[in-house]
């Protein structure tokens, strides 16, 4: 299956295999400030055309798809919205920052592969320099019901001074450990199954640390199932992460690398981080979720 790739300059990349979009990577967003603008996947689909994102709910609406989503880097939020204070609950700072599309450095699409590749600039609310960014993302068509992507990462710390990388729960509110690769599941999937590699369930498994987690739902309209796996790159720090996952209020997966404890990274030194998301048509079961990890274990390989 031939993959190819439309540029709207400026804006954003749409990969697609036949007829059907498979996702697009919004790297210059007209995102308000308040929600820390930054590139994002939106919409996103299974080679069968089922949709598995969301964009803006009401409840979150700094939730865009998939994106890389950090909610405390220093005194920074590269999360959105307001920011956990210990003690206050969730305040609104100026500290809103963001990151920013600086030049594309790569964009191909050949047989069963695409690839996007640009450097981005993270800078704090007030635009002082934060983070300077590598990124990259490889898609890949794994059979005809499956695809792959791989979400590549690379962050030099360009502040002046050591950042600390952390979470709501280092900061101090329990099991909130969210930040890093996180993915926003339709409406439909709230309820659904998730799966880790110790089996099947719900908001129970959140915090558990593990090579992949998974996600299977079910769509309105149509009634078929997607399964969604994420899998973290045995070279990450903190690899296996614990994950924050949801299903009983909604839909979403993070491995969180900052989940429980803070990562200092000093000035001028850098973070690389490497993910596969794997998108497939149906209920998979558990056995077939398991297979679609070992899928995205390979692609990462």
């Amino acid at each position: 299956m031939t993959l190819r790739a439309t540029h709207v300059l400026d804006r954003s990349i749409t990969v697609a295999a036949g007829e059907t979009d498979l996702f697009t990577y919004v790297y210059r967003p007209d995102t308000p400030v308040l929600e820390s603008p930054k590139p994002y996947l939106h919409p996103i689909r299974t080679l069968g055309g089922a949709p598995v994102s969301l964009f803006r709910p009401h409840d979150h609406v700094w939730h865009k798809g998939i994106a890389w989503s950090l909610p405390h880097v220093g005194e920074h939020n590269f999360w959105g919205g307001p920011t956990y204070v210990h003690g206050k609950f969730y305040v609104q700072l100026d500290n809103n920052g963001s990151a920013t599309h600086r030049e594309m450095t790569a964009l191909s699409a050949s047989g069963d592969r695409a690839e996007v590749a640009h450097t981005l600039g993270w800078t704090s609310q007030a635009g002082a320099p934060v983070i300077e960014e590598r990124r990259s993302l490889a898609a890949r068509v794994v059979d005809e019901a499956t695809w792959a992507l791989v979400f590549d990462t690379e962050m030099t710390n360009v502040s002046g001074g050591s950042l600390a990388f952390g979470s709501p729960t280092t900061k101090g509110r329990e099991n909130a450990g969210y930040g890093g690769l996180f993915w926003r599941g339709p409406r439909s999937f709230t309820g659904g199954t998730i799966q880790s590699p110790g089996g099947a369930g719900g908001d129970e498994l959140r915090g558990t640390r593990a090579e992949w987690f998974g996600f299977r739902g079910r769509h309105d309209e149509t009634g078929e199932h997607s399964t969604v796996v994420m899998v973290d790159a045995a070279s990450n720090p903190q690899h296996p992460p614990q994950w924050f996952a949801r299903s009983e209020e909604f839909a979403c997966l993070c491995p969180a690398p900052f989940f429980s404890e803070e990562l200092e990274l000093p000035d001028g030194e850098s973070l690389r981080f490497r993910y596969a998301v794997v998108i497939a048509d149906g209920d998979r079961g558990e056995e077939g979720t398991e297979l679609l990890a070992k899928q995205g274990r390979a692609v990462l390989a």
